[in-house]
């Protein structure tokens, strides 16, 4: 069965800043587009949630209205946009607007960001309205930040919570024990909704992202959260950085079925992004 793509990134250098990316090569120039994606997936993809790029601070809103058409449209299934909870001016009116722009859900880029910036009153309790209106954050952090991750997690029990990219494991160091320990430890909290088989192929070495290099992250994964709490994203085009989609594409179908059951396969492929984020 196709897979739904929780982590698509779309990129319109001509009407956003991307200043994130000038130092990476791959992704320093062009532009990424839906067109270009259902290239590179051949079909093997059924439909998409647009990720909020990490747009230059001023352009996050006119992203998400921008892209709001491409959800009117049917070129994608909703979108996950950007946010400031760290703000109280304008957020509850962000999150007014937002309902009319399809968002299923928020994110707030935390990696990047100061580790107290997750753990304020002010943003914890933005957070906890993201949950009141029925949304899901998206935690994008560090593996090291992980006990931050759960720390904001059970302070907000009414939100769910989605894990991006495995935790941002250091698949290239090799080292597992702290992020292992992290992983379960958020596994345990009722509200971390799931988390996300993406983003780990970039986090290989350069030119060695396969299913050998990254079957023991996904094993420790599936392990700690079961088929049914794991959702399936491309990070297109990040992923260019560990292979591209179709490689990303092909390690993921074979893990899948050397490790679950077809219909526990259709649960990360699908299933689970459908009722997490409700779409249909």
């Amino acid at each position: 069965m196709p897979y739904i793509d929780t982590h698509l990134h779309l990129i319109w250098r001509d009407r956003f800043g991307y200043g994130w990316t000038d130092p990476i090569p791959p992704l320093a120039t062009g532009d990424f587009t839906p067109a270009d994606a259902r290239a590179l997936t051949g079909g093997r993809v059924s439909g998409a949630l647009f990720m909020e790029v990490g747009v230059d601070d001023a352009d996050y809103q006119a992203e998400a209205r921008f892209v709001a058409g491409l959800v009117r449209d049917g070129t994608l299934l909703g979108q996950i946009a950007s946010c400031r909870p760290e703000t109280d001016a304008g957020f509850a009116d962000w999150l007014d607007e937002c309902a009319g722009l399809g968002v299923v859900g928020y994110r707030r880029i935390l990696h990047v960001m100061d580790d107290a910036l997750s753990q304020g009153a002010g943003f914890r309790a933005n957070i906890r309205q993201i949950g009141v209106r029925g949304k899901v954050f998206d935690i994008c952090m560090l593996a090291r930040q992980l006990p931050l991750a759960g720390a904001l997690a059970r302070a907000c029990p009414g939100t769910a919570f989605v894990l991006d990219h495995c935790g941002v494991p250091d698949v290239a160091g090799g080292d597992m024990t702290a992020w292992s320990t992290g992983i379960k430890a958020l596994a345990a909290i009722d509200n971390i909704a799931a988390v996300k088989m993406s983003g780990i192929a970039a986090y290989a070495a350069a030119g060695t992202a396969s299913l050998a290099t990254l079957s023991p992250w996904l094993d420790t994964v599936l392990e700690a959260f079961g088929p049914g709490r794991i959702v399936w994203g491309s990070d297109w085009p990040v992923v260019n950085l560990g292979g591209g989609v179709a490689g990303w594409l092909d390690i993921s179908d074979a893990w899948l079925a050397a490790r679950l059951s077809e219909a526990e396969a259709d649960q990360v492929r699908h299933g689970n992004a459908r009722a997490i984020w409700r779409l249909g």
